[in-house]
């Protein structure tokens, strides 16, 4: 229920003669959620590929009014998901405004000892209301290192010293999940939580009652719980104790995107900030930020990123999902492409700004500096790769990537024909500092069947063909029909 500044009541019998109604948590998600349906409106910005999958066993699971798991390898947006769910809650809610209350208490149906003495003891016109965002309601905790007294409570010690009674609720401190009362609290990474604290999140689940040091409280806390794992920890015997697993009412499965445009489409969203207005710099023009290839980013050169370099970046990422040499289990964050994104077009930038050029356009060789965006991300297999690097592997994940688009491309524009100039020994050289021009003055000495190379990507702009020629180069390198050599930061094609 949605109040204006005007009209929200700032005392209990203000309040009642509003007539706002008291719900649970999980009631007025789900009568929000039924608006938001009905109305057409957008359920989950910002949610790329799961349409068809994720989507519609969340709605049900909204609508059964479920405290749910998501659980999914990393970089499968299940925090993200988590967190749009406050997007469901009411704009604002009343409670009870008293600083001896530690939780934000519902005025028509407090849980607390103070707030009921309050309702029932003092005029309604004296209990003062407070109103409390949607914003504010939404906490969430990552499970390592979480203890019983940071998302439970603890019995507080200085109360006790005023002559507080240990079995009494004033003698608590509350944690993060009695104080999120009436919100929605989410923990990561569930597996990693200590079993102790498990059982204080299966007695709230069960009870909706804090139990602290053996001393039961009666306190019918009203929260929404969401939880994430990853499927390899989750359901490894032990990790989760059956009674809490049993208590979770539903499970959504994530995953990583099924196409490499639904992967594109995601790193367009967040690296280039495509579908969301507010994200748009200053200085931006209407025609870059529409145009899906381009854009002027952070005051910097534009930037204009062939289509087929977004999808090698896409492929790295996905090549890492089905190598051998990766553990899978771990999974592969799509984290890794934006990151990779990110590297590609700030060496594009480096190169535009230092020769000049205009639009940054990003090149092969600017994937060289991808060691550094993707060491760390990928947890190797031991068994799979042996006494393999994480560099060799990158290299070998690089590879694969560059075969498979290279491939798509020869199927539909016949590049292999460009390898029959290397066997009357031409040389090229490329390199992420060279200039667009130094291709240029390549490309007049070398047959008219490179033509068929900007096919790929229909340009007369010399950053674009240049960086055009540096993607047949490295595909013909990748399916093995021509060699290369390295030193430097300088790459040589040959026979």
């Amino acid at each position: 229920m949605a109040t204006s500044v005007a009209s929200k009541a700032s005392t209990l019998s203000e309040l009642r003669d509003s007539g706002w109604t008291s719900k649970t948590v999980k009631q007025e998600i789900h009568d929000n959620f039924l608006a938001k349906l009905q109305a057409g409106e957008e359920l989950y910005p910002g949610i790329v590929g799961y349409d068809d999958t994720v989507v519609p066993e969340l709605n049900i699971a909204i609508l059964a009014q479920h405290d749910i798991l998501f659980l999914g390898e990393k970089g499968q947006a299940k925090s993200r998901l988590m967190r749009l769910m406050a997007s469901f809650l009411d704009e604002e809610i009343p409670f009870i405004d008293d600083p001896q209350i530690a939780v934000h208490d519902d005025p028509l149906r407090p849980i607390t000892r103070r707030g009921r003495q309050l309702v029932k003891s003092v005029p309604a016109d004296e209990v003062r209301i407070g109103w409390w965002r949607r914003e504010e309601r939404y906490a969430e905790r990552l499970a390592p290192g979480t203890k019983f007294a940071d998302i439970i409570g603890e019995i507080d010690p200085a109360k006790l010293a005023a002559g507080v009674s240990m079995g009494v609720e004033e003698a608590l401190h509350f944690g993060l999940i009695p104080r999120m009362h009436r919100g929605i609290f989410a923990m990561n990474e569930l597996p990693e939580l200590d079993e102790l604290v498990q059982v204080g999140l299966f007695n709230i689940l069960e009870e909706r009652d804090v139990q602290i040091r053996g001393y039961p409280i009666q306190f019918d806390i009203d929260v929404l719980i969401l939880f994430s794992a990853n499927p390899s920890t989750y359901n490894r015997s032990g990790k989760v104790i059956p009674q809490l697993k049993d208590r979770i009412g539903s499970i959504i499965h994530t995953h990583y995107p099924l196409e490499r445009d639904l992967g594109i489409s995601i790193i367009e969203q967040e690296a280039e900030g495509k579908g969301d207005s507010s994200r748009k710099e200053e200085g931006d023009s209407d025609e870059a930020a529409s145009n899906p290839s381009t854009g002027s980013q952070n005051g910097y050169a534009d930037v204009l990123v062939p289509y087929f370099m977004k999808e090698l970046i896409e492929e790295i990422s996905r090549a890492a999902r089905r190598s051998k040499y990766v553990d899978q289990q771990s999974g592969v964050s799509a984290r890794l492409s934006l990151s990779n994104y990110r590297t590609m077009v700030a060496s594009a930038r480096q190169r535009a700004v230092v020769l000049g050029e205009k639009p940054a356009v990003p090149r092969i060789s600017d994937l060289g500096h991808l060691y550094a965006s993707s060491l760390g991300k990928l947890e190797l297999d031991m068994m799979g790769s042996h006494q393999m690097s994480e560099r060799q592997v990158l290299d070998a994940v690089l590879a694969d990537a560059i075969s498979t688009v290279f491939k798509e491309y020869v199927d539909k524009h016949g590049l292999s024909e460009i390898a029959e100039i290397f066997s009357h020994g031409v040389k090229i050289e490329v390199g992420d500092m060279l200039p667009s021009s130094h291709y240029a003055a390549l490309i007049k000495r070398v047959p008219p069947v490179w033509d068929k190379a900007f096919e790929v990507n229909a340009s007369e702009n010399e950053a674009v063909r240049a960086s055009c020629v540096e993607f047949v180069l490295a595909g013909l390198y990748a399916t093995d029909q021509i060699s290369r050599s390295q030193h430097r930061g300088r790459i040589v094609y040959e026979t």
